[in-house]
């Protein structure tokens, strides 16, 4: 396995090359640690095939998601599908608003912190979670793999989920980070 510790287009050139060179036929697989539905996008998915990478969310993952990403494309038909950023602040807003909700309106910036914190989330994204005291919004993670172009059910369809990796292992431990708003 090779773990491209780069991101952007640095990403996008090692994985073209390594297709190119042949890395990849020869039974080598790459993972990119910054990687996602955007660099497949740029690179095709014949060069990208068979990278894995890790990600909180893919467009294609369940109807939930495809229905997101069906109202996403409504609203901005000249984009992409939706990434996992963009998947990540409207599950962010959504929060957001149930907090202010449940605070009666008040968007006092500390109470709405707070409260976002005591509720938990759940969104059609990134299904049942929570933020924990350091700010940090636990949730599931995906192994993903690129697939094989032939293997695509249409555009955009790019990735296949291999394994879930549960909140609790996906990120450091709560008393191994140090910040001070844990204390």
């Amino acid at each position: 396995m090779i773990a491209l510790a780069n991101a952007g287009g640095d990403t996008t050139n090692a994985v073209k090359q390594a297709a190119e060179f042949g890395v990849t036929r020869g039974g080598q697989r790459l993972a990119g640690l910054v990687f996602g539905l955007n660099n497949v996008h740029a690179l095709g998915a014949k060069s990208a095939q068979g990278l894995v990478a890790v990600s909180p969310f893919y467009w294609n993952m369940n109807d939930a998601t495809r229905a997101f990403a069906k109202r996403f494309q409504a609203a901005h038909p000249k984009h992409n599908m939706p990434n996992e950023m963009q998947a990540g602040v409207y599950a962010a807003v959504l929060h957001y608003l149930k907090a202010v909700k449940a605070l009666g309106g008040d968007t006092s910036g500390d109470k709405v912190v707070a409260k976002m914190k005591e509720l938990p989330t759940d969104d059609p994204l990134f299904g049942k979670g929570t933020i924990r005291v350091d700010g940090r919004k636990m949730h599931p993670m995906y192994l993903l793999e690129v697939k094989a172009p032939e293997q695509a059910s249409g555009p955009w369809d790019y990735f296949k989920a291999t394994y879930t990796i549960p909140a609790e292992k996906a990120f450091r431990p709560l008393a191994d980070g140090g910040c001070p708003l844990a204390k």
